[in-house]
């Protein structure tokens, strides 16, 4: 049992990087096309209908004799298109227009400190110690991380809407993290950037969101490409990858481990941007990589003390296993 426990671990650990690392390029990939004439809006549009396209023969595969299933989980699946996908990136978008990105960012990413206190609140699973110091490292590494000690302004409907996109990521978290008759991770991907992508256009065509591309080359930093490259590495791998990978992560790790990995997030898009962009990241910023890198070590320990304590005679079992091939 406990070499299977650590297995799961190190593959949910392995999953979650490459989640993480999948959404990380995301950033800088739309930068360039947004550079280009392309709205935030349509960008996003595009990576999520393309990435629900590529999953959709592979969800309808594995949903094969198994309809029951999806009806069963058809509440959840639009949950997660509307909340964890659409909503999220409208209350996002709408948050940068009426304050800067880095502050909104900064609260979007709470979100793993929203999933404790759903947890502790929903399920009685109260943090260890570690946890909650953990949680202090990681918004202590965001806050250096994105640079939100500059005098940047704010206001309240900026916050409102950047509190909403805290609670799309962290219905993300909590929605993967569900196993038991739960739909596939694939089906529940693709089902939700269908639902996600097909709300989003109907944002921008009544005008919630301006919806504008552009075919001029992308340029980024040292080379310039053709604009269907970044379109389809947008919705191949920042999207259809960083989501069937983010919810393998979620069901392995368990939503309050995995929401703390994908902080990592944040330090990748740095590294990509540098790559992408040559936007070269300060002192501070790799300080605060660094404490977010601590506090997920520490998450990861406090985590840890807390499933022993369950095997150990606590009333709670162990989550049940994945198959990963479903």
């Amino acid at each position: 049992m406990t070499t299977f426990t650590h297995d799961r671990q190190r593959a949910g650990w392995g999953f979650a990087l490459l989640s993480a690392a999948s959404f990380g390029l995301s950033g800088p990939l739309a930068r360039g096309l947004m550079d280009a004439g392309w709205s935030s809006a349509a960008a996003v549009s595009v990576r999520v209908l393309l990435a629900a396209v590529a999953l959709t023969p592979i969800a309808l595969a594995q949903l094969r004799g198994r309809w029951k299933l999806l009806r069963r989980n058809a509440s959840m699946v639009i949950a997660y298109g509307l909340v964890a996908v659409a909503g999220c990136q409208l209350a996002y978008f709408n948050a940068v227009a009426h304050m800067e990105v880095g502050v909104a960012l900064l609260i979007e990413y709470t979100a793993p400190v929203a999933v404790v206190g759903w947890l502790w609140l929903s399920r009685g699973q109260r943090p260890t110690r570690l946890t909650v110091l953990g949680a202090v490292l990681g918004v202590a590494g965001l806050l250096l991380v994105l640079d939100v000690a500059s005098g940047a302004e704010v206001n309240v409907i900026g916050i409102l809407w950047a509190l909403g996109a805290m609670v799309g990521a962290a219905a993300y978290f909590v929605l993967s993290a569900r196993e038991e008759d739960a739909v596939p991770g694939t089906v529940l991907a693709a089902g939700g950037l269908l639902l996600g992508g097909i709300a989003l256009l109907v944002a921008g065509m009544i005008g919630i969101l301006p919806f504008t591309t552009s075919t001029e080359p992308v340029v980024f930093a040292g080379f310039t490409v053709a604009w269907w490259l970044p379109v389809l590495a947008l919705g191949m791998v920042t999207a259809a990858l960083a989501y069937v990978s983010g919810i393998a992560a979620t069901r392995l790790l368990g939503s309050r481990l995995a929401s703390f990995a994908a902080l990592t997030e944040v330090l990748l898009a740095l590294i990509f941007a540098w790559l992408l962009l040559g936007e070269i990241p300060r002192g501070s910023q790799l300080l605060g990589g660094a404490l977010i890198l601590a506090g997920v070590v520490v998450v990861r320990l406090g985590e840890a003390g807390l499933t022993e304590s369950r095997a150990g005679g606590g009333d709670e079992p162990q989550d049940a296993a994945v198959d990963l091939r479903r």
